[in-house]
Formats: structure tokens, sequence, C-alpha cells
């Protein structure tokens, strides 16, 4: 059978179960290939450490050029972490002659646009679905099997870190950083979780989304976004009460012609699709104008189901459907640029607020007043028993759909009342 020479520049958690998929598993992907996919180089920084994977001898190297100008190597994952060094690196295996497969979903939000049309410019192909929702065939389903249709909007649980600590906090009633750092102990979150808490990661995965479904070219920068970091016990709770759970959710939203991006936390129906998502696992709601909505679930991370994401578009790479797909997306091309970011103060939808106030009468006229200044609908307010001595008690108000704008000018209001006690906290509903 054909062989396809293919190299490997990364060999860590993801690359080695690469690596075994290729070369435990070569009857199954040769089926689905029509050819043999051979791993002639893999690239490592350090060749003395210890590795899950067995290789055949000659394999391993740590000097890069040994894939790059390999004159039989065809295709590349290149799955090394970073940017700057990555980009570099892409940049040269494209312009060596190969295709590229890659994971790197943080060189794509910030270079996609350079990288894709370096490889149209030399004809050349770059896949990466595992480069969103690990392996959740999420990039397939958007460029292609729902091309025949104009997606409306993505509601996604992107970030499998901050799932796993708001559900362990629904759950278990667990606080924020006890959970953060049994995730830390697990495996799930980094030793620094600041990209996974605070939004970064899930706005860089919602940016190349937004490129795939919209044709929108979003700097992950301009995506507004908050992290869970701020969830508070307190919140859980009630939002439990509610009949809610709260996730951090990223969302792209087509109005009017324009698209409403944030990543943010956000109150979902328990009973939802989205509001069972437990665990570190990944989700997408996406909505299409023919087929209606569609539900992805699945593992978002981990060596093997990343791995899996992998090997699938070596399979296409090989036997040529990447080529053709990459050619017709014009995916990043300012020829086929689709539509632009709305603005996030105009944005409309339900809010969550909870207000910490001194408990006398009045009160709850000011904090209602205060919505009612800025044409905001109260749908209900709950309040509760003081929290603490001294009379402070939690006001929980749920709203009718407002913008982001009129929201921001009330609480503003709000925190400069005298029985107010703390910023108000808020939070998507998202029915």
């Amino acid at each position: 059978m054909e062989k396809t020479k293919v190299g490997i520049i990364g060999l860590g958690t993801v690359g080695s179960g690469v690596a075994r998929l290729l070369l435990d598993h070569g009857d199954r992907t040769a089926r689905h290939a029509g050819r043999v996919l051979w791993l002639e180089k893999a690239v490592v920084r350090d060749l003395n450490k210890p590795r899950d994977c067995e290789l055949p001898d000659g394999v391993l190297t740590d000097d890069v050029d040994e894939v790059i100008d390999h004159p039989e190597i065809k295709v590349v994952c290149q799955l090394m972490g970073g940017v700057d060094r990555a980009r570099e690196v892409m940049l040269r295996t494209l312009e060596s002659g190969k295709d590229v497969v890659t994971a790197n979903k943080a060189l794509l939000a910030e270079h996609g646009p350079e990288l894709f049309d370096k490889a149209r410019e030399l004809g050349r192909s770059i896949a990466f679905e595992a480069s969103v929702a690990g392996g959740i065939p999420i990039v397939a389903n958007l460029s292609q099997c729902l091309s025949a249709n104009q997606v409306t909007s993505l509601h996604g649980i992107l970030n499998g870190t901050s799932n796993f600590i708001l559900d362990k906090m629904h759950t278990e009633g667990a606080p924020y950083a006890d959970v953060v750092a049994e995730a830390q102990r697990l495996g799930y979150a980094e030793a620094d979780p600041a990209m996974d808490v605070d939004g970064t990661d899930a706005a860089q995965k919602l940016a190349i989304l937004a490129q795939l479904a919209f044709g929108a070219r979003l700097d992950w920068r301009d995506i507004p976004r908050s992290g869970i970091d701020q969830v508070d016990l307190v919140d859980v709770g009630y939002a439990q009460e509610m009949g809610y759970r709260i996730k951090l959710l990223a969302v792209a939203d087509l109005k009017d012609g324009h698209l409403d991006c944030e990543v943010n936390p956000a109150l979902v129906r328990a009973g939802s699709p989205l509001g069972k998502v437990g665990g570190p696992f990944n989700a997408l709601l996406a909505n299409g104008d023919a087929v209606g909505p569609l539900f992805f679930h699945g593992q978002g991370a981990g060596q093997m189901p990343t791995a899996s994401a992998v090997v699938a578009d070596l399979i296409d790479t090989a036997v040529g459907r990447t080529a053709i797909t990459f050619r017709t997306l014009g995916l990043w091309s300012e020829d086929l640029r689709g539509v632009d970011q709305g603005d996030f103060a105009a944005s409309t939808g339900k809010r969550y607020v909870r207000v910490m106030v001194e408990d006398h009468p009045g009160v709850l006229a000011e904090v209602t007043g205060a919505f009612g200044e800025q044409g905001i609908s109260i749908a209900s307010v709950l309040q509760k028993e003081p929290l603490e001595a001294g009379g402070v008690v939690p006001l929980v108000i749920m709203t009718h759909a407002a913008s982001e704008a009129a929201t921001d000018n009330a609480c503003t209001k709000i925190a400069a009342l005298p029985s107010c006690r703390a910023e108000p906290t808020k939070m998507w509903v998202r029915d």
C-alpha cells in the first residue's frame, strides 16, 4: 500500500497520543486513508525525557530541520505550544512544500490571517480540527456539514477547566479556590490557570468558530470577556434555587447583520443541554436557518480525544479532502470577509443582578427605581434574610431583556446608593 510520510513537531501529551494512534492502529488509519500514514520523524526538545509511547529507532530527533527539510515527509503535525516560535516553524513548514495539521488554537487566533494567506499562496493547506473542543468534530461540521445553512448562533462551553470548577461548585458547594486546587491535582488545570478561568482560552476558540460560521475576522482581544474567578458560592446557590446553573459561555449571535460576541459566566437552565454539561466536558449549541438547533458534546481536551481529531485531519489531508475544502472555504481571506462584530454595549438579553444592601424601608424602591430609570423591566425579585450581622441583605433581581449599556448604567447608579455595600454582581441569563 502507498505510504504518506508524516512528521510530528512536538511530542508532548497530544503528540504522544498521535504517535500511538499511528503506530498502534496503522491498519485502522490505512483503511480510512487508503494508504499507510507512516510516522517518519518526531521532533522533541529533550531526547532523554521519558515518554509514554514507544517509537521505532531513528524516529526521534531534537532537530526541527530533519522534518522541515525532509524531502519525503508530506504532512506535518505541528503540535508545539506557544505562539511566536510556533508561527515561525509553521511558516517554514509551509514554505518547504508540506501541508500542516495543528492543534494550536492560540496560534490560529493570533496569526490565522497571515498563516492561511501564506498557505494559499504556496498551494498548501492547514487543518485544525483539534484546535477547538478537542475530540468534538466542530470544525468539520461548521465548515462543511452545515454549508447549506446560515448559522445564526453559537453558544458554547469551550473551556473544560472552567466547566469542571463551576460543576464542582454546584454539586459539592466547594469554594472556588479549593476546586481550582483539585483541578490542578487532577491535571485539568495548569499550574497557572489564568487563561482558562479569565475567559482568554474560550475567547480564542470563539474567534476561530466565528471565522468558520460567519466569516468574521475577529481579534480575540476584541471579544468582551470576563472569567469565573469572581463567581461566588452565594450566586451558585441562588442560581440553583431558581432552576439554573452557572456556566462560562462563549456566545456568538447574528443580529441585524452584525455579530454579538462575548465570553462570560451566564445562568442557563439546569435541565437544558448546556445546563447538563458536567465535569471537564465541552459542548456547543449551534443554530442553522435550515437545520435548526444542533448540539455537540464531548471531551474538549485530553490526550486521546485531541489526538483523535489530529489523526482525522491527517487522514483528510493525505486523501486530498483538506486541500479541496481549504481552497474552497477561503478561511481568513479578505476576499470572503463576512459579518462584522457589533457594539457590545447594544447587546440585549436577560440579566441576573445581585445587590448587597442595608435592610431598611425604601431600599427596594431605590434599587428597582434605578432599573426603571434605564427602561429595564424587572421579572422577579428575591430577598433573603441578612447574611451577616448589621442587617445587610442580598437582593436578587431577574430582569427582562435589556441592553448591556442600560444594565451597566443601572448598576452604576445602584452602587452609588448609600444603602449599597458592594458593587452589584451581574450575569447574563441564557434561557
